[in-house]
C-alpha cells in the first residue's frame, strides 16, 4: 500500500477511535502527553503538594487560552496541553498527579483521571455533567477523594448567596441553547442553593497564608451576582516567604506565578471578597 494511502488510513483509524472514546483533541497532544510525562515521571517529590507544583511549573509559559472546552455540537472530554484557562490548567495538573501517583503513563488511564476530575461524580454524560461552578468542582471531588475543603479549618466565614449565574446569563453559553441543557443547569443551581459558601475573607489572607500548603487549590471568591468563583490557581510559596499564584493568566496570557504575593494580587481585583482553598488528597486513587 502506498505510504500516502496508508497514512491516511492510520489517521482515519485513530479519528474513529477518539469518536469511540467521546474525547476531543488535536493530533499534536498526544505526543505533548508523552514528553510531558516522560519528563515529569523523571522528577523527584517529597511529598503530594511538591508533586503538584513540579507538574504545575512543567505548564509554565502554555498560552492562556478561553473556553477551550465549548467545542462541537455535544459534550466531548477535550484534551488540549497548547493552551489554558484557569480551571482546565487546574484539572490538568491534577490529572498528571495522579498519573505520578499511581506510577501510571498511558494516555488512555490520563483521559479517565480527567473524566473523573471534571465531571459530576466522575462520569461524563453531558454538557450539565461537568462541574461548571467551582464550587460544585470542590464538593464533588471531595466526595470522589480527590480534595479537602479546608477553607473553614484556617478561618473561614460563611455567606449565603444564589449561585445562578449561568441560568439568568443563557446567551453567554451556546450550549444552553438546548432548552434540555438549559433545565438541566437550572436543576444544577438549584441543588447549589442549598449549600452555604464558606471563603477566607481577603483581609485575613495574609494573616493565615502559612497555613496554606504549596500546591493546595485556590478559587477566588467574588460579589458577582450569581458566581461563587472568578478564577483558581495553585497556591506556591516563594523565596520572598509569601504565599504566591501558580496560574493560567488571563492578563498576561499565559501560565505563570503571579509576580505579586496573593494578598497583594487579590487587592487588585475590585470583585473579589477573598479564596476558597481546597487541598488535595487524592485517596480514591
Amino acid at each position: 500500500m502506498p505510504k500516502k494511502i496508508n497514512t491516511i488510513v492510520l489517521l482515519l483509524f485513530l479519528v474513529s477511535v477518539v469518536n469511540a472514546q467521546q474525547i476531543s483533541c488535536s493530533p499534536k497532544d498526544k505526543p505533548l502527553f508523552e514528553s510531558k510525562m516522560a519528563a515529569l515521571e523523571k522528577t523527584q517529590a517529597a511529598n503530594l503538594g511538591d508533586t503538584i507544583i513540579t507538574v504545575g511549573k512543567s505548564f509554565l509559559g502554555t498560552p492562556y487560552v478561553e473556553k477551550t472546552l465549548e467545542i462541537g455540537d455535544t459534550e466531548t472530554l477535550v484534551v488540549n496541553f497548547s493552551g489554558l484557562d484557569c480551571t482546565t490548567f487546574v484539572e490538568n495538573v491534577m490529572a498528571f498527579s495522579l498519573m505520578l501517583k499511581n506510577h501510571e503513563s498511558d494516555f488512555d488511564t490520563f483521559a479517565r483521571n480527567l473524566e473523573t476530575i471534571r465531571y459530576r461524580n466522575g462520569e461524563m454524560n453531558g454538557y450539565p455533567s461537568r462541574l461548571h461552578y467551582f464550587t460544585d468542582w470542590i464538593r464533588n471531588n471531595e466526595k470522589k477523594g480527590l480534595v479537602k475543603d479546608i477553607t473553614a479549618e484556617i478561618g473561614g466565614v460563611a455567606l449565603e448567596k444564589p449561585i445562578d449565574f449561568m441560568g439568568t446569563h443563557r446567551n453567554l453559553y451556546p450550549f444552553l441553547a438546548s432548552d434540555e441543557n438549559f433545565q438541566a443547569m437550572q436543576h444544577v443551581e438549584q441543588e447549589l442553593a442549598k449549600e452555604t459558601l464558606c471563603y477566607l475573607p481577603q483581609d485575613q489572607i495574609a494573616s493565615k497564608e502559612q497555613l496554606i500548603h504549596s500546591g493546595d487549590i485556590i478559587a477566588l471568591a467574588t460579589s458577582i451576582k450569581g458566581l461563587d468563583v472568578t478564577h483558581t490557581g495553585i497556591a506556591i510559596h516563594q523565596p520572598d516567604g509569601r504565599l504566591h499564584l501558580l496560574h493560567a493568566s488571563s492578563k498576561n496570557g499565559e501560565v505563570e506565578i503571579s509576580e505579586l504575593p496573593l494578598a497583594d494580587y487579590l487587592k487588585n481585583i475590585k470583585s473579589n471578597i477573598g479564596i476558597i482553598v481546597a487541598r488535595p488528597t487524592l485517596l480514591s486513587f
